[in-house]
């Protein structure tokens, strides 16, 4: 992911209008207390009480399913496709490194900026609470699945992508430099920041945020490996926890129109960009970046009309963690079977799979991975998708029966990301 590329009316009827009705007397009803939830996590704050959760923006997961599917189909061009020895009377393969490559300044910021939206709730919890159900869980999963591509990428040592060979290899990506799965060390990095600086005023926060984005983007920071990924997409993070409202007010409003000026202004932003070999122009790549997370909210709320394509992309974007962190091994031993029968392949069939490879092969990595997960699952290895949960002690003796009082559903702690809670004020 971090490698260089080639480039929602209700219709209100007046008062005046609508007919009358006589409606049967109802004896006014007391309103109902607030129920607290069961705590959510040891060391949550007693007096806190939660409402259900907002439904999530289903343009947000059509959002995060599209960015996961870009994902996936970045490293199926960048680490396979175009590894394959082409005999070709068309520079097909050539297009496809074009095509990826003019996306490289949407998928990541666009990813980043949702989940800063739907951390607002996580950053308003203690620390205690958040250092165990976010900065711990992400570096948890990346240390667990860093044990599991380093071992599987050892048994397919040419393929091209950051992993450990050495001992110190192993200490360098588990602290300071690390591998493609570097967003889930990102999270847990940026929930500490977002924590820190949650009193100090937006234009403090985000101005050096930004100025981080620009000098690593611009390759004035010495940034080996990955971490240049995360000095650069801090910003889209914070940005999409403090302007949550504004991206929100951005998706009410955005319509075809401004899809297809804004689709078209990016095209012509990234050709001038590759012309002026501006890529590296100190502020260029944020700034084109923050446009494309613009392009990307307005492109989600129109894939959110199309009711069939959206259930499926919304279906990905509930789901992105197991996709991320296992279509990369996978693709490896993919990599390692099909190489050279796709080398040593007739022109014929060479472009059919130029045309279709990508298409073909993100689309089975995507079920690959999701399949897994539910076998896995199923299996009792949930500990690979989640931190496991600690055990609390039995009570010594079974307490009294009360009678059953009405409560509210506790809304179930997210996988990923979630929407937005609202935290309502200590009632006495």
């Amino acid at each position: 992911m971090s490698d260089g590329g080639w480039w929602a009316q209700v219709s209100y009827t007046d008062a005046d209008d609508a007919p009358t009705q006589l409606l049967p007397a109802v004896t006014p009803q007391p309103a109902p207390k607030p129920v607290r939830d069961p705590e959510p996590e040891a060391g949550a704050e007693a007096d806190t009480v939660r409402t259900p959760a907002k439904p999530r923006a289903g343009w947000a997961d059509v959002a995060k399913g599209v960015c996961i599917v870009l994902v996936v189909l970045w490293h199926v061009i960048m680490k396979h496709y175009l590894q394959i020895s082409w005999h070709l009377p068309a520079p097909i393969p050539g297009l496809w490194g074009a095509f990826g490559d003019q996306l490289l300044p949407l998928r990541m910021p666009v990813f980043f900026t949702i989940s800063g939206m739907f951390a607002a709730s996580a950053v308003r919890r203690t620390w205690k609470v958040t250092a165990r159900s976010r900065i711990a869980k992400f570096y948890y999963l990346y240390a667990v699945w860093f044990i599991v591509h380093t071992t599987v990428l050892a048994m397919v040592p040419n393929f091209d992508t950051l992993a450990a060979r050495k001992a110190l290899d192993l200490l360098e990506q588990v602290t300071i430099t690390p591998t493609n799965l570097w967003y889930l060390i990102a999270l847990a990095v940026y929930f500490v920041v977002a924590k820190l600086t949650r009193e100090l005023p937006t234009a403090v926060v985000l101005g050096p945020a930004l100025l981080l984005s620009a000098v690593a983007s611009a390759g004035l920071l010495a940034a080996p490996g990955n971490r240049g990924q995360l000095y650069q997409n801090l910003f889209f993070f914070l940005a999409g926890l403090r302007f949550k409202p504004w991206i929100e007010r951005l998706a009410r409003t955005a319509n075809l129109r401004m899809l297809v000026a804004g689709g078209a202004a990016y095209l012509v932003i990234m050709l001038a960009m590759r012309l002026l070999n501006a890529k590296e122009w100190f502020g260029v790549w944020p700034a084109v970046s923050a446009f494309a997370v613009v392009v990307g909210v307005a492109g989600a709320v129109q894939l959110e009309r199309l009711k069939r394509v959206a259930k499926l992309l919304e279906m990905l974007g509930r789901n992105t963690l197991p996709i991320y962190v296992m279509h990369m091994p996978l693709l490896a031993l993919l990599h390692a079977a099909l190489l050279k029968p796709f080398s040593d392949a007739g022109t014929p069939v060479q472009l059919l799979l130029a045309v279709f490879l990508p298409i073909v092969l993100t689309a089975l990595l995507v079920m690959a991975c999701l399949s897994l997960r539910a076998w896995i699952e199923a299996a009792g290895g949930t500990w690979l998708f989640d931190l496991p949960s600690r055990s609390r002690p039995a009570a010594a003796e079974a307490p009294a029966e009360v009678p059953a009082q009405p409560t509210a559903a506790p809304v179930a702690e997210p996988e990923w990301d979630d929407q937005a809670t609202m935290v309502l004020p200590r009632v006495r």
